[in-house]
């Protein structure tokens, strides 16, 4: 499937975040520790999205090749300088296009997504998870729409692209008002939705804006590295230090500076916080 990685703290080069450590993300593009089934190596493209204080919240980089071919990895993002970072490199599902459009991080707002994974039959599931929303929004007397047509918006017809469509209506706050209170039930209610239509899906997502990142597990692996400077969620650990945090499957997690919690994903189970010792 995919790499990613989530970066929020203290100002870092944006280049560092890709190429930090001995098992960075640039080198988890073509030596993998974790792919559990979902391919060998991740050179179908990648993406880098950060955040400033102008007037675009937060910009991005992508392109179609393999991170290892780009030159600005080393000589243009470790010019720029961010409290905030997420990095994606791809391993397209067979089938989709592999083309800039469809590399992550999708932008919205001040939001970053990434999605690590692949929605079999994604079109008639996420077509099956708008018409539950909408029905949900309907009997909470909401006026919102989500509308199968919302799927045509995507940037790239792939499961990811098609996903954060969902997703970011989830997250807009303007009214009338949607159905999540928080990008931790905006997650929750979209992969539980996946998963209520396909649950071999997996479905790890990563999301940021700037301040914090959301992210869910869901097959494939995710680690935490926190201190009270940075908070870190990556696929893959990029090097050995042993405050690296293995995240359970099926959790939601939120991380930020100093603080790292975890709830379970599962819908109908307690979701009690778990604030992980740093």
């Amino acid at each position: 499937m995919c790499r990613h990685i989530g970066y929020v703290g203290v100002p870092v080069p944006v280049g560092e975040i890709l190429t930090r450590g001995p098992h960075s993300l640039r080198t988890q593009s073509w030596a993998p520790r974790d792919m559990r089934g979902g391919g060998t190596i991740n050179a179908d493209g990648f993406g880098v999205a950060w955040w400033g204080s102008g007037p675009v919240p937060v910009t991005r980089y992508r392109n179609a090749d393999p991170i290892w071919t780009d030159p600005a990895v080393e000589e243009v993002l470790p010019q720029l300088t961010s409290p905030a970072v997420l990095g994606v490199v791809r391993s397209a599902t067979v089938g989709m296009p592999v083309q800039r459009s469809a590399c992550a991080p999708f932008l919205w707002d001040r939001w970053a997504f990434s999605h690590n994974g692949v929605i079999p039959r994604w079109r008639s599931v996420l077509t099956a998870v708008l018409s539950d929303l909408d029905v949900a929004a309907t009997r909470a007397g909401m006026t919102r729409r989500y509308e199968t047509s919302h799927l045509l918006e995507a940037e790239a017809l792939t499961d990811s692209a098609a996903l954060w469509e969902l997703l970011r209506r989830l997250l807009d706050p303007e009214p009338p008002a949607g159905l999540a209170e928080t990008p931790g039930t905006a997650l929750r209610l979209l992969v539980t939705g996946v998963l209520h239509h396909a649950p071999d899906s997996r479905v790890n997502l990563l999301l940021g804006d700037g301040g914090g990142l959301w992210a869910t597990t869901c097959y494939h692996s995710l680690s935490a590295l926190i201190t009270d400077e940075f908070a870190i969620l990556s696929s893959e650990p990029y090097d050995d230090d042993p405050r690296w945090q293995p995240l359970p499957d099926r959790s939601l997690v939120h991380a930020e500076p100093g603080r790292l919690s975890v709830e379970t994903l599962e819908a109908g189970r307690s979701t009690a916080t778990e604030s992980l010792p740093l």
